[in-house]
């Protein structure tokens, strides 16, 4: 799991989307964009996405106007906002829009949620920008995925918040993982995932998932396991046992794993590295 040009490993490449300015670190703009450049060019850079912003920060952030940004615009309400978000990156000289995500849209049944975003996409959407879907957590995420699969589009997933509820147990996030196997449907995960191993927060008491875990539990699903071997895959809190099993991953199993899990939004780019550093993933020069 080493490469000649980078401190970071293919399984780890490009997977922490910087979300600094969301809950619950919701770091102001005029500190995040500096912090987000640091991290662009720090011996970790590969480990870190792009910078995200949500729709209603792009006109404060045009205003900072950054020589060279690639940012992915965060559209909370679904497809009607899509074509204002990117209209008001294009004010913005820096600006390179490099993804856009959207929540299916709301009042409607899943999967017609999700049809309208992708035309949205079909539409507006720049053909270098990768587009990501939310998909509604509950029982219409099967059709919901029915409709992503086959097009150029993600899955994305929400995987915790400020309340408890907000986050899904390990059988419905194993689930959503199994279906996207099945669907050969790439996807990326959202909030809650700001450290590698599944821990309960001593200061909420809320139930995290790692992404070491989901990167994990991928790896399983695409090879077919079943919903109960995904689920102990996410519940398991060894970091030994799971650093372990991540190193024996072949070349063509990393490869396959990320074409699948693709990103997570973190808050605090630093909190993965960390973890990834004390697991013995990472070898910080």
């Amino acid at each position: 799991m080493t490469t000649d040009r980078s401190a970071v490993p293919p399984l780890f490449s490009g997977l922490c989307d910087d979300a600094a300015i969301f809950p619950p670190g919701e770091l102001p703009l005029e500190q995040a964009v500096p912090a987000h450049l640091v991290h662009r060019a720090a011996w970790y850079a590969e480990l870190v996405g792009p910078f995200l912003c949500g729709a209603g920060g792009l006109a404060t952030l045009v205003a900072q106007d950054p020589e060279e940004l690639r940012i992915g615009v965060i559209v909370p309400g679904g497809s009607t906002g899509l074509e204002p978000a990117l209209r008001a990156v294009r004010a913005g000289r820096g600006l390179r829009v490099v993804g856009a995500e959207v929540a299916a849209d709301p009042g409607v049944e899943p999967a017609e949620g999700v049809r309208r975003v992708v035309a949205a996409f079909e539409q507006l959407l720049p053909p270098e920008a990768a587009g990501a879907v939310e998909v509604p957590r509950g029982p219409g995420i099967p059709a919901a995925l029915d409709v992503l699969a086959g097009t150029r589009y993600r899955a994305k997933f929400r995987t915790g918040g400020t309340a408890a509820a907000a986050f899904p147990s390990e059988d419905e996030l194993a689930a959503f993982l199994l279906a996207c196997a099945e669907r050969e449907l790439a996807f990326k995960c959202t909030a809650g995932l700001h450290n590698a191993l599944r821990h309960t927060d001593p200061a909420t008491g809320f139930e995290h998932h790692g992404f070491l875990n989901v990167l994990l539990a991928t790896h399983a699903a695409a090879e077919r396991a079943t919903p109960s071997e995904v689920t102990e895959l996410l519940a398991e809190r060894s970091g030994a046992v799971l650093a372990d099993l991540a190193a024996k991953l072949t070349d063509d199993q990393i490869a396959a794993t990320r074409r699948e899990f693709t990103a997570f939004g973190t808050c605090s780019v630093l909190e993965p590295l960390d973890d990834l550093i004390a697991l013995g993933l990472i070898t910080a020069p």
